[in-house]
């Protein structure tokens, strides 16, 4: 877990600005995490504010920013309404609806939609310096790293910062052209923000790696035998088996979204593990490896993602006989608890199992199921165990809560906000979760 003592997101991104002596920049966004802060307690250092399509708006903190902000949203879907009943609130904040649209946070929604986003941002930003210029900054195309934030430099003209668009695979790419051609712009990514932050927050939890390491234990992972992590995200758990292994293990870990394997390769290298584990581009439903090649194939948290028949085959099919497939699983049909003074009956809805399946594979797998599905597979000796992870610290909850905003009406935000202060000063907000977790051994 990482001290508390580290400087906020907006401080590590207010210092890449100090760096370059921006002292005001528009600002485009997508994650929760990654925006809130600085519109909290640094309005005035952001000359406007561009969310796109975001899961969560914490109406509070748009509040100082709402005549300078911009929401682009899809026209259907839990965020698409919850931001119109933020818009409704804050009737100064201007919203472009993109027709016949509801992105995820797996969503290439800059590829898909790049001429409706662009035009939108780039109207939006002509506006906002027609009413209040900004001063043009040319300074030399450069890459770098400053305070654990990675930055690269492009363009000319009014500073223009871009957060990470979630997890989505081209991130800003498609319009980077545009935007670089009228404004001097910072992309900036890396282990602090977005989806990468947060998957690099909840795999250093001890709670959620309580979970895994019994998952792996129960696979009995054996010094010298090769292990294959089946959607690894950032690599934040092959480093932490590496690390549990002392390099006992030769480690392969495999992800279908390239964004998140440039973070993990880039992670490993600063840990010193890249001779350590090995990443491949690659789908779970779809394994590019030979048959009966590892020892041991495990997975978390990706099977309500995928096909999960297909993808339980293809890790039995490279598995070698007598090696282990293990699977960690979300379990939706289980409740969770969330710690906070709430009305009974709004506790009692946030608790209750199934609310957050909303971003699964329609053959995905986030309950029970998954049980049987292991005895259908053909594999042997099978151990089933439900388990639950305790999540704790601010910028997980805050993840968290992303995902719970958009149920609430403005009444339910009110109390949900009043809630998380009384808790966080008493120091007991946190959120556990369940897991469904099955072992099987190839015959």
């Amino acid at each position: 877990m990482a001290p508390e003592t580290d400087p906020a997101i907006e401080t590590r991104i207010l210092n890449v600005l100090q760096h370059f002596g921006i002292s005001k920049a528009h600002v485009a966004a997508r994650d929760l995490r990654d925006w809130q802060g600085l519109a909290t307690s640094h309005a005035d250092r952001l000359a406007s504010l561009a969310l796109i399509c975001p899961a969560a708006i914490v109406p509070q903190a748009l509040e100082p920013l709402a005549v300078r902000s911009l929401i682009v949203t899809g026209d259907w879907g839990q965020p698409a309404e919850h931001a119109q009943r933020v818009v409704a609130a804050f009737p100064s904040v201007s919203r472009i609806a993109l027709p016949d649209y509801s992105p995820t946070p797996y969503t290439d929604l800059v590829l898909e939609r790049a001429d409706e986003i662009g035009m939108s941002m780039l109207d939006f930003l002509s506006r906002m310096d027609a009413a209040q210029p900004l001063p043009p900054v040319s300074l030399p195309e450069s890459e770098g790293e400053i305070d654990g934030i990675i930055y690269h430099l492009r363009g000319a003209g009014p500073p223009l910062v871009l957060l990470p668009l979630s997890v989505a695979p081209s991130q800003w790419e498609p319009l980077l052209p545009q935007l670089c051609a009228r404004y001097c712009t910072l992309i900036l990514r890396g282990q602090w923000l977005g989806m990468v932050g947060s998957l690099e927050s909840r795999g250093h939890m001890p709670g959620y790696l309580r979970a895994v390491g019994n998952l792996l234990d129960a696979a009995e992972l054996r010094p010298g035998e090769i292990a294959l992590e089946v959607g690894c995200g950032t690599g934040v758990l092959d480093r932490w088996l590496a690390q549990r292994t002392h390099g006992a293990n030769r480690l392969v870990a495999l992800d279908v979204n390239p964004y998140l394997l440039q973070e993990a390769e880039a992670l490993a290298r600063r840990a010193g593990l890249e001779s350590v584990i090995e990443f491949n581009h690659g789908s779970g439903e779809r394994l590019p490896y030979p048959d009966h090649h590892f020892d041991v194939t495990w997975s978390s948290t990706v099977i309500q993602r995928v096909d999960a028949d297909r993808m339980l085959a293809e890790m039995v099919r490279v598995t070698k006989p007598g090696g282990r497939v293990a699977v960690l699983g979300h379990a939706h049909d289980m409740p969770q608890w969330i710690n906070l003074p709430l009305p009974a009956e709004l506790k009692a809805r946030l608790d209750a199992p199934g609310w957050d399946g909303v971003n699964s594979h329609p053959q995905g797998c986030h309950e029970a199921s998954l049980y049987a599905r292991f005895h259908r597979s053909g594999l042997s000796r099978i151990k089933m165990f439900p388990q639950l992870a305790e999540f704790t610290t601010p910028d997980r909850l805050q993840q968290i809560q992303a995902g719970i905003l958009p149920m609430l009406s403005p009444q339910e935000t009110d109390i949900w906000q009043s809630a998380v202060a009384t808790a966080e000063t008493e120091g007991t907000f946190f959120v556990t979760r369940p897991y469904h977790c099955a072992v099987g051994t190839k015959p």
